[in-house]
């Protein structure tokens, strides 16, 4: 018997329930997004993120660079942004245009502040259970699956 999965569906429950959550707090969440650019699915995906923040009420700051911007001011925006009050998640969108460290920027965003979870603290993090961010896709993918009792082994 094949089974359907309506991932569309199971997000906007996702969503309402983040909502609910979000409007009984004192202050929104606030995301940075960081994309140095412009790359077209990569514009997507970002676009994608802001309307998903303000469908549940999380602050979303985008930061759209030009791709000559240099990697010296983008690690200064970072840690600008690590020291910000209003700033709980750091999203740097990658594929980063050519002659960009990726790994040197991920690991300048502070761990409490990486949303996808691929900073080295929080990769060791995610081996031993103890995380606050679970990396997006495959935590999406679990959920999915869960949420229809789809167990996998192996």
């Amino acid at each position: 018997m094949a089974i359907i999965l309506d991932g569309k569906k199971l997000a906007k429950n996702i969503l309402d329930d983040i909502k609910t959550k979000i409007a009984g707090m004192e202050e929104p969440p606030g995301l940075a997004v960081i994309i140095v650019g412009d790359d077209p699915a990569s514009r997507v995906y970002v676009d994608s993120k802001k309307k998903d923040c303000v469908a549940c009420g999380i602050i979303s700051k985008e930061f759209a660079l030009p791709a000559d911007i240099g990697e010296d001011k983008l690690l200064a925006l970072i840690k600008e942004l690590n020291a910000a009050q209003d700033i709980h998640g750091i999203l740097v969108q990658h594929p980063l245009p050519e002659g960009y460290d990726y790994q040197k920027i991920i690991q300048t965003i502070s761990p409490e502040k990486d949303v996808d979870a691929f900073h080295l603290i929080n990769v060791g993090r995610i081996l031993n259970g103890n995380y606050g961010f679970p990396s997006c896709t495959p935590a999406g993918v679990i959920e999915l699956l869960d949420h229809y009792n789809i167990f996998i082994k192996g």
